[in-house]
């Protein structure tokens, strides 16, 4: 029998200082059992990160043909496309010509995670940024998380402050570019 996807609840206090963006959010969030915790975690950071009116986690590993995290217009135009984890050249193509904007948000060594988009053919590849965290940081916030969450999570020149259940962590957003 399969398993089903395990449900997590977060109110989040989102202060993005860079952007102007102050909400609070109350987000659920489907992890499937294939999916892991840092996974999640970068995919919610990601969400907030990113959230800007018409956002919305994807269906999952249940749709192929969408990113962890999209955003659609008023009309329905994808906007956005982002991708968590380490996407294929291939599945960040497609993204770029579908989207306005995509970008990629991982908790994996960024190195190690551009390498095989090397030489591949990547539409607009030099506008798609990748970001990623410190070292550390996101097991950290995995080690935080439990079935409902309270979440703050500040940001300020590129600096996350977040506080997940009582936790409290830093980490810079780093971001890097595809050669």
């Amino acid at each position: 029998m399969a398993l089903g996807a395990t449900m997590y609840t977060f109110a989040v206090q989102l202060a993005d200082v860079d952007r102007g963006v102050y909400e609070d959010l109350s987000l659920r969030m489907a992890r499937h059992p294939s999916e892991t915790d840092a996974f999640m975690v970068t995919r919610l950071l990601a969400y907030l990160l990113e959230y800007e009116e018409g956002i919305v986690f994807s269906e999952g590993i249940s749709s192929n043909d969408e990113p962890a995290v999209l955003v659609r217009d008023l009309t329905g135009r994808l906007t956005a496309w982002i991708e968590v984890g380490a996407p294929d050249a291939a599945r960040l193509h497609y993204g770029s010509k579908l989207a306005d904007r995509t970008a990629v948000y991982t908790h994996r060594d960024p190195a190690k995670v551009m390498a095989p988009w090397a030489g591949k053919k990547i539409h607009r590849a030099e506008d798609i940024p990748l970001y990623s965290f410190d070292p550390g940081f996101v097991d950290a916030a995995v080690n935080a998380v439990e079935r409902r969450n309270a979440v703050t999570l500040s940001i300020t020149e590129r600096q996350l402050y977040l506080e997940l259940n009582g936790t409290s962590l830093s980490s810079a957003v780093h971001e890097h570019r595809i050669d």
